[in-house]
């Protein structure tokens, strides 16, 4: 036995958390790493100890081996836990890991060098009689030799990076014109991103399925399966839902694929966590594609149906214990489903989007998990990858397990950056994914060249934000006050209090006005029409509210520059009331730094650096959606910095010019 007490995790985010909190059950101390930019994560709280290695890049952070090594040391770590990403396939790691005479909780060296490699772990699973897809990943690298094997294997085939993967030194060729410009891009893709220019070639299989199989592996010579994950739902060769167990599986299929899965372990001596991916094709042949020697984001659902942690079972056998667990032991119950939320701006291609976390809610309730690695305040930073959170939902069939998932991600709410909550919620309700039909082809085929387009909240939505803010002002307004009954809200002397706002969406201004009708009753009218709006119940963060009858349950928060964000049952929005500088003198700027509430074309700056400018005094025009902006002073000081130009494009939160207050100067 090898056992230890101490256990540094190499790894942040989520998959940090994860590791934690088992690792805290089981009584051992924890140790956590972090660069500059996670100084005040999640996982360096939650753990007893933080260890700082680095700035935040991950060349001179995470992906330092000597770093890793050097805070186990400091720390008394007697063991390492790589997480996924980052070194928990890296077979130098793993030796030098040993060598200091720490324990990796993960494979040998030997299986990280063959797995790690996929011409090399090719050869091995023809070698042990693994099915695999028809292909060439031979040692002579010569583009000559690569096209003639390519003319052998036939169209469409994949050329593919031999190291690495996550999608990248990757191209679907379908003709022998688009050949050799495919050998050459994915030769530098490959290079660039993992060092090695070294590729293997494969007939594609066509709208196959992706499903993998979780194998554990003790030093005692036990072998299991745990069943089976279908990950086919992936944009960009990159998983964004997960499910277990497949829908199309029978017990036949699950047998030999559990069998072939075993086998690619016991030809590497596996030992902990491992997952053997296949490409399951649409006739029920199936085809070894690659081994990930760690624990895969996904593993949850299959935590989720087989009622065990994957984590403690890492250490127990990395302590050297027996899994003490025959295959007959395994049973599957009902059906897990996961989402990845990723920090990512759907309406952009997708790319990453970073920034403060406004508000993180979470949902909650029977059957529902949510690992996450981010708080409300946290920074989604630029530095790593944009999976934020993943949301599990189980239940006794896969129905059940789909309603219940969208149920949770209507509970669900990131404000701050831009994220793919709205995309998972449509795509779990599309008829292929609903009828269990979904290949590695769906999003190509459900979404097409457009790709998935947000929806734009409606009138009722809208309405609804109008009466969020009309609210949030009425208890602004009350905490300034002294003695104000709650009856007496919404009213003046003479009448109720009317409230007009203004938000931009597409190329139009859209004014709504909020009418009082009684306590919790309003009138909207806006965009040609009204809406009755009732509100139910109201905290800090969630209402309940009745637009014209229907009941609709909206998230909701407020950010430092007066935004209001809101997420709906299907739609996430913002909103900025742009009346406020027409309306009622206020500064639209934020009082001494002044900044452009919306895209627009600055028509005249009306201050000078130098200038005194008194609370009221006109700053700014902006043109925007056809209207004039007055953007005026918060405060009573001196223009100290102009920045922008007039008559030029400036664009939503630009800096446009600063203000020191009479009050900073006296000081």
């Amino acid at each position: 036995m090898a056992d230890f007490n101490t256990l540094l995790i190499a790894n942040r985010g989520e998959i940090a958390c994860r590791v934690i909190r088992t690792a805290k059950a089981m009584g051992l101390r924890t140790v956590a790493v972090y660069s500059d930019a996670d100084a005040r994560a999640p996982h360096v709280k939650l753990a007893d100890i933080a260890v700082h290695i680095g700035p935040s890049p991950v060349s001179k952070s995470y992906l330092r081996p000597e770093k890793i090594l050097e805070a186990a040391t400091a720390s008394g770590a007697e063991a390492i836990h790589p997480g996924y990403g980052f070194l928990s396939e890296n077979a130098a790691f793993a030796k030098a890991v040993e060598e200091a005479g720490l324990i990796l909780v993960g494979p040998p060296v030997h299986a990280i060098s063959v797995m790690g490699d996929k011409a090399r772990s090719k050869r091995a699973m023809i070698e042990a009689g693994v099915p695999c897809v028809p292909g060439y990943q031979g040692e002579d690298q010569s583009d000559e030799t690569l096209i003639r094997e390519a003319g052998a294997i036939g169209f469409p085939l994949m050329v593919k990076a031999a190291a690495g993967g996550g999608g990248r030194g990757m191209r679907l060729v379908h003709t022998q014109d688009a050949l050799a410009d495919s050998i050459r891009l994915a030769r530098s893709e490959a290079q660039n991103a993992f060092g090695s220019g070294e590729l293997i070639i494969e007939k594609a299989i066509i709208r196959p399925r992706h499903v993998e199989v979780q194998v554990f592996a003790d030093a005692h010579g036990t072998v299991l399966h745990f069943g089976e994950r279908d990950c086919s739902v992936q944009r960009r060769h990159q998983k964004v839902i997960e499910e277990a167990p497949c829908p199309v599986m029978t017990p036949e299929l699950r047998a030999a694929m559990g069998s072939a899965a075993v086998e690619a372990a016991r030809a590497v001596d596996y030992r902990g966590a491992g997952t053997v991916e296949f490409l399951l094709a649409p006739d029920g042949a199936f085809y070894f594609l690659e081994m990930n020697t760690r624990l895969q984001v996904e593993h949850p659902v299959t935590e989720e149906i087989t009622g065990l942690d994957l984590v403690e079972l890492q250490i127990r056998v990395a302590r050297g214990e027996r899994l003490g667990m025959s295959q007959d032991d395994v049973l599957l119950r009902g059906h897990a489903i996961e989402v990845r939320l990723y920090a990512e701006d759907p309406d952009a291609g997708f790319l990453p989007s970073t920034g403060p976390a406004v508000l993180w809610h979470p949902p909650s309730g029977q059957g529902v998990r949510v690992d996450a690695g981010l708080e409300t305040g946290g920074e989604i930073s630029p530095f790593y990858d944009a999976m934020v959170a993943k949301i599990i939902a189980h239940g006794t069939n896969r129905e059940d397990a789909r309603k219940r998932l969208i149920r949770a991600l209507e509970n669900t709410a990131l404000f701050g950056p831009k994220t793919n909550r709205d995309f998972l919620i449509d795509a779990l309700r599309r008829e292929a994914f609903v009828e269990g039909d979904a290949t590695t082809a769906f999003i190509a085929e459900t979404y097409g060249e457009a790709g998935f387009v947000a929806s734009k909240p409606g009138l009722p939505l809208l309405c609804a934000a109008a009466v969020i803010q009309h609210r949030l002002a009425l208890d602004g307004a009350r905490k300034e006050a002294l003695g104000v009954a709650a009856e007496l809200l919404d009213w003046s002397n003479a009448r109720h209090f009317n409230s007009f706002v203004q938000y931009v969406q597409g190329e139009e201004v859209l004014s709504f006005e909020v009418h009082p009708r009684g306590q919790d009753h309003y009138d909207v009218r806006g965009m040609d029409s009204s809406l009755k709006v009732h509100v139910r119940d109201m905290d800090g963060q969630r209402c309940r509210l009745m637009l014209d009858g229907n009941t609709v349950e909206l998230i909701f928060a407020v950010d430092d520059a007066g935004q209001l964000h809101v997420a709906g049952p299907s739609a996430s929005f913002l909103v900025r009331d742009v009346s406020r500088s027409a309306t009622d003198g206020e500064d639209e700027g934020g009082g001494g730094t002044v900044t452009a509430p919306m895209h627009g074309r600055l028509v005249e700056l009306c201050v000078a650096e130098g200038d005194k400018v008194a609370k009221g005094d006109l700053l700014a025009i902006l043109e925007a959606m056809k209207m004039q902006h007055q953007i005026v002073a918060e405060l009573d000081g001196t223009v100290t910095r102009v920045v922008a130009t007039a008559d030029s494009q400036i664009a939503a939160g630009d800096l446009i010019l600063e203000i020191a207050s009479d009050d900073d100067i006296a000081a």
